[in-house]
């Protein structure tokens, strides 16, 4: 089915602009905004099919959009939008070629074994989504949100991830502690005091990375829970790194390990 809007003031629209800009209507709606050709190929390749896509007008002629289109189920509901009005609802300086509105993943149940990254009150956006991408690419398959991350499924942390949310089984609003006090394997906790190099410790076996707020770092609570308090070495002149590096950096030396 298509229909063609012309004006910012339609109901479609304004919808999904909310669905752009407010992430407790994401969350009630169990919906995702997914921007750009690029995700929306993602989430169809891992079997997730959207519900409506919104067409620039301006693209409707495009290669790649008319590939794209051709892939959709029949029932999914296509709208051709008018030049200048997608910009106004994407968060994107320049409008992309197409939108899609798209039911949220659900997590498969965590294998008890696994490896994991355990991540507490993350609020950045873009560490959040660069994190994903780095568990997606190290082949660490379980990412565990405590309630004080922001949004996984907001449009800034979709773009970062790059695709990597639908390699990945995301459990949203976890609790952290309980995950932790069940794991069988060994729970590495990055930490500036940490007495213990990263690169002295055995991660060929199942672990669990627990990665803290930007600013507070890991709760006190998740620590005692640790079975090992990490640093990552920095000869050089910085007082700390950024937690998306240093979740990159833990999880790439379990990779170099395991292939070593």
């Amino acid at each position: 089915m298509q229909k063609f809007i012309s004006s910012a003031n339609n109901e479609d629209l304004k919808y999904l602009a909310r669905l752009v800009q407010n992430a407790r209507e994401r969350r009630k709606s169990q919906l995702m905004v997914l921007e750009g050709i690029h995700l929306i190929e993602a989430a169809l390749d891992a079997g997730h099919l959207p519900a409506v896509v919104f067409i620039n007008e301006d693209a409707k002629a495009d290669a790649e959009v008319t590939t794209l289109l051709a892939r959709l189920p029949a029932k999914s509901e296509c709208i051709y939008v008018a030049r200048g009005v997608f910009a106004k609802v994407s968060a994107l300086a320049s409008a992309p070629e197409v939108l899609a509105i798209c039911p949220r993943p659900q997590a498969r149940p965590a294998g008890a074994t696994a490896s994991c990254v355990l991540l507490e009150d993350i609020q950045d956006p873009g560490n959040l989504g660069t994190i994903l991408r780095s568990a997606a690419a190290a082949d660490v398959r379980e990412v565990f949100l405590s309630k004080g991350c922001v949004d996984v499924y907001s449009p800034k942390v979709l773009r970062s991830g790059m695709g990597a949310h639908f390699a990945l089984s995301i459990h949203e609003s976890a609790d952290l502690a309980g995950e932790l006090s069940t794991f069988p394997g060994r729970k590495l906790v990055t930490h500036l005091a940490g007495s213990t190099s990263l690169y002295g410790q055995d991660l060929s076996g199942a672990i669990a990375l627990v990665m803290g707020n930007e600013g507070a770092g890991v709760s006190d609570a998740l620590l005692a829970l640790s079975d090992v308090r990490v640093r990552i070495p920095m000869p050089g002149h910085a007082e700390s790194l950024n937690v998306a590096m240093a979740a990159t950096i833990c999880l790439f030396e379990r990779v170099r390990q395991l292939q070593g």
